[in-house]
């Protein structure tokens, strides 16, 4: 089977940088409403605070001043599930048009973002329940309450299958040579620590990597879409 190298490919099609500008331009989007998504969570904070914890009166009292925060994640997590979809189509077409059919690289790429997206999405599952729960009037029970500030600081950040995304961008890179070797570094230390994230205690901190890699990714990929166009 004859090997198609990255340089070849970068000149085979003119029209390829057009396409890759056009769905790695939404994985930016999906970064970047990754990355403000989980700062928002950040101050979905009332289970966590010292002076609530524990509490669940108070904790209902302090999550009805943090419902903005809450709006804010679940938009920003759910165009980031939906945008991420895209960018693991075009990821797969890009890495099997350049590895061939034969890889299993590009299924990882993409299986590890779609997985990444349904955990999204269940992330934000309990939005509409605990927005409208927290209003004037309502019968909310301050146990659900704290179950669903717990979710809201937790499923939305298991980001660790976006690490395997990452190392499957790698392994194309460094092995193959498929996309450009600082786009592979990159994703070797940043997929690494997403899926050791993952794998650890320390789970949650894939919150952090994940969304941050997929930005730098998608970043990296429509620059060079749009070189290739220039």
């Amino acid at each position: 089977m004859t090997t198609t190298s990255a340089a070849d490919v970068s000149v085979a099609d003119p029209g390829t940088g057009k396409k890759t500008a056009a769905w790695a331009a939404t994985g930016i989007l999906a970064g970047l409403a990754g990355v403000v998504a989980i700062q928002a969570s950040s101050g979905v904070s009332a289970v966590y605070d010292e002076d609530t914890a524990g509490d669940p009166g108070a904790i209902v009292a302090r999550l009805t001043d943090q419902r903005t925060f809450i709006l804010v994640e679940h938009i920003a997590m759910t165009v980031s599930a939906l945008a991420l979809l895209v960018f693991a189509a075009g990821l797969a077409r890009l890495l099997r048009e350049r590895l061939g059919s034969d890889s299993i690289l590009p299924g990882v790429a993409a299986g590890g973002l779609v997985a990444t997206s349904a955990v999204c999405l269940i992330g934000t599952g309990l939005t509409t329940e605990l927005v409208f729960g927290l209003s004037e009037g309502s019968d909310l029970v301050p146990e659900f309450a704290v179950v669903a500030g717990h979710w809201f600081g937790t499923i939305p950040w298991l980001w660790a299958a976006a690490g395997v995304s990452a190392l499957a961008v790698a392994a194309a890179s460094l092995r193959h040579g498929s996309v450009a070797r600082w786009l592979g570094w990159t994703s070797l230390v940043l997929g690494g620590l997403t899926a050791l994230f993952g794998i650890s205690p320390l789970q949650y901190m894939a919150g952090f990597t994940g969304p941050f890699w997929v930005l730098v990714c998608a970043t990296g990929l429509w620059i060079t879409g749009r070189k290739q166009t220039a």
